[in-house]
């Protein structure tokens, strides 16, 4: 699946920086109609890895199922889950290589909860990729008062057991803050 939502933020950029490869298990949290991050991650972790597409909407993974059966995607399966609620996601504890939230988390009242939720589905040392706005384009994106500034994402995401790696600009919209979950 193409769309213009790759001309602001490229996956294949995020999936460079944390080495996403063959074989890996990897969750989109919150994916959207679009499977921003399903389709390119399926392509790049193969027959051998998994590609889960979390969302709360059923009508959104009816669409990403819609794609997945169109393109006869083995390795995508769609889950139904409150990613704002820990231990509601039904992939297995300590599962994932990598979880990414893409503009998901400004959204979200919980925002501490739902990466508490992907650490728990992390192995140790796994990541979470969180793209953010950091700026509006036109009517896209969320008012002033909605971003979520780099340094918040920071503080919540410390708060629950992640620990930043790296943040960048992503576009001239967005960056991207990758988290490394600690080992307890």
């Amino acid at each position: 699946m193409n769309h213009a939502g790759r001309a602001l933020v490229d996956p294949f950029q995020i999936f460079d920086k944390i080495g996403l490869t063959t074989g890996m298990r990897v969750a989109d949290m919150g994916c959207g109609r679009t499977g921003h991050f399903v389709f390119p991650a399926s392509r790049i972790v193969g027959a051998t890895g998994v590609v889960y597409a979390v969302d709360i909407l059923k009508e959104v993974l009816e669409s990403i199922n819609s794609w997945v059966r169109s393109e006869a995607l083995e390795n995508v399966h769609t889950v139904w889950s409150d990613i704002e609620t820990v231990n509601k996601t039904p992939i297995p504890e300590k599962s994932l290589d990598a979880c990414f939230f893409m503009n998901v988390l400004h959204g979200l009242k919980n925002k501490d909860t739902a990466l508490t939720e992907a650490s728990r589905l992390l192995k140790d040392e796994g990541v979470v990729a969180v793209i953010e706005w950091q700026k509006r384009l036109g009517a896209l994106g969320p008012e002033d008062a909605g971003m979520l500034a780099s340094d918040q994402l920071k503080a919540v995401a410390s708060g629950v057991g992640l620990r930043q790696i790296e943040s960048f600009p992503i576009s001239d919209y967005h960056y991207c803050s990758i988290f490394k979950k600690q080992i307890l």
